[in-house]
């Protein structure tokens, strides 16, 4: 029960940050708001204020923020009360503030969490070398930094964790290395696969937990580190994703959300806002993606608007973005399936 609250608090917030910077700018550019929701679904209680009705509804996953226009012509509306009706720039940041207030969320948690717990090193120093480990007998030692995976530049812990998550765990991968003594060498380790409650896992042996700082030059440092790192996974990632090193099966959904929840909960309350910031910045930076039904396909006609100087019939626009909408609906139908399968 208190991983399910927390679940819907966490997801609750992120997206009520993310509509809110929609609604805000909406307002802030003179658009005509219907309704602004938390949850899909059926309604459990709304109130109207003024020309905008608030309302929770059944399903705690997502929300939206009902623009005049969004879905094409509103005749009932004059024009510049519709979202189509305003200027390209006035669009562009309602449309971008809904990450934007994504961002600017988890940069604050971050800030607040290296500030009251500390900020943690993000230097790439192995804390720990398990004896007779793979990495051990390959010579890695506590104390060495890594340099680089596979030719991939190692600058954060983040990084070591992102860059063995996408390697092939079958294969030697290569580690390049600087020792205490200042002597940089390559090695190729081959994790090994062990069973771990009836779960096979790939290790190599070694830990990185980054010693804690405090202040606000750490806290600042921390924060704009820390921000970088977690843009760079989303990046990586998503390359990965278009590569195939990672696969879509790979992906999660809110049943796999809930598992890192319950998981995240032990850890205390800086591990749950920690985790807040991670997926904040993980919805903003999908939400950019110039993909249909997304705020970055909405940004894409902005531009082609201001590119062919004038707009892009709202009609037209309209059933692309419901043509996404729906994959994206299919997208989540699989990746919540392959969650659950996942479980058992």
């Amino acid at each position: 029960m208190v991983t399910l609250i927390l679940f819907i608090i966490l997801l609750g917030s992120i997206i009520f940050i993310h509509e809110g910077g929609h609604f805000l700018f909406a307002k802030l550019t003179g658009i005509y708001v219907y309704e602004f929701a938390l949850g899909m679904g059926p309604k459990l209680f709304s109130f109207k204020k003024g020309e905008t009705e608030y309302s929770l509804r059944a399903i705690p996953i997502g929300g939206f923020c009902q623009l005049a226009g969004e879905e094409g012509e509103d005749e009932s509306l004059p024009k510049d009360r519709t979202l189509p009706g305003k200027k390209p720039w006035q669009k562009f940041l309602v449309m971008f503030f809904g990450a934007g207030f994504n961002f600017i969320s988890a940069i604050l948690v971050l800030f607040f969490i290296a500030i009251v717990f500390g900020s943690t090193s993000t230097e790439p120093i192995l804390s720990n070398v398990t004896k007779d480990s793979v990495a051990y007998e390959a010579g890695l030692r506590k104390g060495d930094e890594i340099l680089e995976i596979n030719g991939h530049n190692i600058s954060t812990i983040d990084d070591i964790s992102l860059y063995i998550s996408i390697s092939d765990p079958t294969k030697a991968n290569s580690f390049k290395v600087e020792h205490k003594n200042g002597d940089i060498k390559t090695y190729k380790i081959t994790p090994e696969k062990i069973k771990e409650d009836g779960e096979e896992r790939y290790v190599y042996g070694i830990a990185m937990v980054g010693e804690k700082t405090h202040g606000l030059g750490a806290a600042i440092d921390y924060t704009i580190k820390k921000t970088g790192s977690l843009f760079k996974q989303m990046g990586v990632t998503l390359a990965s994703l278009f590569t195939g090193t990672v696969k879509v099966s790979q992906l999660s959904g809110p049943v796999g959300i809930y598992e890192v929840v319950g998981a995240q909960a032990s850890g205390g309350l800086a591990s749950i806002l920690y985790l807040f910031s991670f997926l904040s910045i993980n919805v903003g930076f999908i939400n950019l993606l110039p993909l249909p039904a997304f705020d970055g396909g909405h940004i894409l006609f902005i531009i082609i608007e201001k590119i062919k100087g004038s707009p892009v019939n709202p009609d037209i626009e309209a059933k692309f973005h419901a043509a996404g909408l729906f994959l994206l609906m299919l997208l989540m139908i699989y990746v919540t399936f392959n969650d659950i399968l996942r479980l058992f």
